[in-house]
């Protein structure tokens, strides 16, 4: 991709929201159609880019939306870990469909045909040096080095999905601040982010923009959420009532 042309490109994204609109096989939502549906209410709602999984749904979302998708495709490979656009055949995929930034594992894991991270960026960007390129990594170094070697754009993704990787139910808010500081390229906070003041809480700790998916586009787990909430909060409430009444 020309430089004016990227820089254009990656302008559109900065301080904003990019939501991401996937379904996998097996969830009630699972269908192009309906993620294309999903992207269009993000756009009418302001979201300046779209993350989609698929052939298929980035093919529906970019005749959906004129908003810049980041495309990817989950595929696992039996002996390896990587599982976010793991092959060359993958990145073909996301470049067929449309998207103008396809994301990768940029984890320190041994890729599918024993690529490592560095090497499988080279022959993405042999085969597709107008293609952007985003880290999905989930440690500083990670993200480091994603940087160093090329990536366009670096995102705390897996942070928390790898076994190395800090885990918990937040935000990484850290590693969105270390990395803000230590890179040059910009980089994007994804990542339980379920609440607006922790999406600018990144934007405020240095990320250049931030990716929301399942709080906003997977009703399940929303509803999950709300229904543990109020199974593990509700005899509080009725014993601080209690309390109260009894003064």
């Amino acid at each position: 991709m020309q430089m004016d042309v990227a820089n254009e490109l990656l302008s559109k994204l900065e301080n904003g929201l990019i939501v991401s609109c996937q379904a996998l096989e097996g969830e009630p939502l699972h269908s192009s159609f309906i993620m294309a549906k999903m992207a269009k209410a993000a756009e009418m709602g302001g979201a300046v880019a779209i993350r989609a999984n698929g052939y298929d749904d980035i093919m529906a979302i970019k005749k959906e939306v004129n908003l810049p998708v980041i495309g990817l495709v989950k595929k696992k490979y039996e002996g390896y870990v990587p599982y976010i656009t793991p092959t060359i055949e993958e990145v073909e995929q996301v470049v067929k469909a449309g998207a103008e930034i396809v994301a990768v594992d940029a984890t320190k894991s041994i890729k599918p045909g024993g690529f490592t991270t560095e090497a499988f960026l080279k022959e993405i960007k042999r085969k597709y040096p107008y293609i952007l390129v985003m880290a999905d990594i989930s440690t500083y170094e990670e993200g480091v080095k994603a940087a160093e070697i090329g990536f366009d754009l670096v995102s705390t993704t897996l942070s928390g999905y790898t076994e190395y990787s800090q885990h918990g139910d937040d935000p990484d808010f850290e590693l969105v601040e270390r990395l803000a500081k230590a890179i040059k390229v910009p980089l994007i906070a994804e990542g339980r982010i379920w609440e607006p003041r922790q999406a600018l809480e990144a934007l405020e700790k240095g990320a250049y923009a931030v990716v929301v998916g399942t709080a906003i586009t997977r009703p399940q787990e929303i509803t999950k959420r709300f229904v543990e909430f109020i199974k593990k909060n509700k005899g509080v409430n009725k014993t601080c009532k209690n309390k109260t009444a009894s003064f």
